[in-house]
């Protein structure tokens, strides 16, 4: 899985447009980095921009961005609605996918480094990048604001963690900036049947994790409790990391609660939901629907689909986007308006944009036919042989979706979700290595269209198209190693599936030895030129193990087959 990170850069400008323009285009410069949303405010005099990618070409686009903010705001002469103290007021990481926090925290502080030495900017770390307890609170590094900046710098427990700690020509300028490591904040609505604002701020006071004000004999009109020294004391609600408030929606016609989820990973979506419902239903009202504001990591719907499954008794081992397509439906999320996970799922908004449709499991079926029967030596062997493999596996998971919907063996659900799961995750690999051999093969390609005119780069070269010529080897050997661990979905299915289709798992086997077969036909032929002869003594010698167990396995399972036909 790719590492996704996301950038949140908040900028202090809001109402000039060409300005705004000229430093979010620097993003776009950078290679890797995409631009998602721009979304800027005239009274708070502020523009969130959204950046995402790879962690790499995601920090550098940040690092440029912050420096095109220093040269085009001015804070000393800034005004706005929204608290903050530098051009560049915040700029916070959010793991999306495949990262962990921890990862993510080590990118925040190579950002802020670089954004303190090279830029002069002083730079405090903050949430779950601070490296110290009292500045974890953003509203506490920004307390003073711009304005209060120059006597923060002065005192020696506000030290920057990165730049000048004086106020400085830049400071004067570009004020300072904050960078952090954060999870992933959700705007969430929930809809309700009711047009009471009151009643909606009941269920959104019972769920958020502040709760509401105390009273004694618990009724909403008993005197408010306080503590010792006469601060209201709050009734927790029921689920961490929550903050809501009710509404009334004129444009809809109906209340909603309003929610941020602070950390999906503390509170999940379906949870929040889940339990809005409850107490909806507690309170005589019905939810009907929920509302997502902005994009969301794809794992959070995955998580919704994968829940819902479960209280369905049905099983996971199906397509991504038909587990999502469950989590909409659930959730309602497309009861005020269509909502397109294409547009909506962070991934999928990267994905699209950097395919273009240029991948080969994009095509449709007649498309692939007619691109690989054409003259372009790509897509290849190696292509279709990972290609026939993920419909070999996609046959052996059939099997088992069927057999856990089978009736009279609803006990055995869970069981044969899980092989489905597998072979789903089998069949996601392989589909990526069809596309994977066909750019292992272009990168040859590059290798052998670099200058050759000096000694120096007749030298260069020559590695340039031994190390592509590596990858080439590696990819249909991953093709080989990925088929013959999907036998054990057919083997499990032939031996334990629905009877009836036991001619699939059959059929599966044979796919995945002639995906094995022909990939191995490829590790072979790319081995032919490569002068690293240990190398291909090595690839050869488990390329003929893998071989020969394929041939095993796939003699046991047909005897299997036969015999129950």
């Amino acid at each position: 899985m790719k590492q996704i990170i996301e950038c949140v850069p908040n900028i202090s400008e809001g109402r000039d447009s060409a300005k705004i323009k000229r430093i979010t285009s620097v993003v776009e410069e950078v290679e890797g980095a995409m631009l998602l949303n721009v979304d800027p405010g005239k009274a708070t005099n502020r523009t969130v921009i959204t950046i995402a990618g790879e962690p790499e070409p995601v920090i550098e686009a940040a690092f440029r961005l912050v420096k095109k903010a220093s040269e085009e705001i001015d804070m000393s002469k800034h005004q706005g609605e929204h608290p903050r103290f530098g051009a560049t007021d915040v700029c916070p990481l959010v793991p999306v996918s495949g990262i962990s926090m921890e990862e993510t925290v080590t990118y925040a502080h190579r950002l802020g480094q670089r954004i303190g030495e090279e830029l002069g900017i002083p730079v405090y770390f903050y949430e779950n990048a601070a490296k110290e307890e009292k500045r974890r609170n953003l509203a506490t590094v920004r307390s003073g604001e711009f304005e209060g900046l120059k006597d923060k710098l002065a005192k020696a427990d506000w030290k920057p963690d990165h730049g000048p700690a004086t106020f400085n020509d830049q400071a004067k300028r570009s004020g300072a900036t904050a960078v952090s490591a954060r999870d992933f904040l959700v705007a969430y609505n929930i809809n309700l049947n009711t047009t009471s604002t009151r009643r909606a701020n009941a269920i959104a006071f019972d769920v958020r994790e502040r709760g509401r004000v105390k009273r004694e004999g618990g009724t909403l009109t008993g005197k408010i409790i306080k503590d010792e020294i006469g601060k209201p004391v709050n009734e927790p609600g029921l689920l961490k990391c929550v903050k809501g408030i009710g509404w009334f929606i004129e444009e809809y016609g109906v209340a909603q609660i309003s929610y941020n989820l602070t950390n999906i990973s503390v509170t999940s979506i379906h949870e929040a939901f889940d339990v809005t419902c409850q107490r909806a239903e507690a309170r005589g009202l019905r939810v009907t629907g929920s509302e997502l504001i902005g994009l969301v990591p794809k794992k959070a719907l995955l998580d919704a689909g994968k829940h819902f499954l479960k209280k369905q008794e049905r099983s996971l081992g199906i397509h991504e986007e038909e587990i999502i397509k469950i989590a909409v439906k659930s959730l309602g999320l497309d009861e005020l308006a269509p909502f397109n996970v294409r547009e909506r799922v962070i991934e999928y908004v990267l994905e699209d944009r950097k395919n273009d449709g240029k991948r080969l499991v994009d095509m449709n079926l007649t498309q692939f036919a007619n691109e690989t029967a054409s003259e372009s030596p790509a897509p290849g062997g190696g292509s279709i042989a990972a290609y026939v493999g993920a419909l070999g596996v996609s046959l052996g998971t059939m099997v088992a979706n069927l057999s856990a919907h089978k009736r009279g063996w609803d006990e055995k659900w869970e069981y044969y979700s899980d092989w489905a799961a597998k072979g789903q995750a089998y069949k996601d690999k392989l589909l990526w290595l069809v596309d994977e051999d066909t750019r292992s093969f272009n990168a040859i390609m590059e290798a052998f269209g670099l200058p050759k005119g000096s000694d120096e780069e007749k030298a260069a070269r020559k590695q340039a198209i031994q190390d592509a010529t590596k990858g080439a080897i590696q990819v249909p050997l991953e093709v080989m190693k990925t088929c013959l661990a999907s036998i054990e979905v057919m083997l499990e299915m032939a031996d334990s599936g629905l009877p009836a289709s036991i001619s699939d798992a059959g059929v599966g086997v044979l796919c995945a030895r002639a995906g094995i077969w022909g990939a191995h036909l490829n590790v072979k032929i790319n081995t032919a030129d490569l002068e690293d002869k240990a190398y291909v003594s090595e690839v050869l010698t488990e390329a003929d193990h893998i071989a020969r167990e394929a041939q095993e396995l796939e003699e046991r399972i047909m005897q299997m087959v036969e015999s129950k036909l």
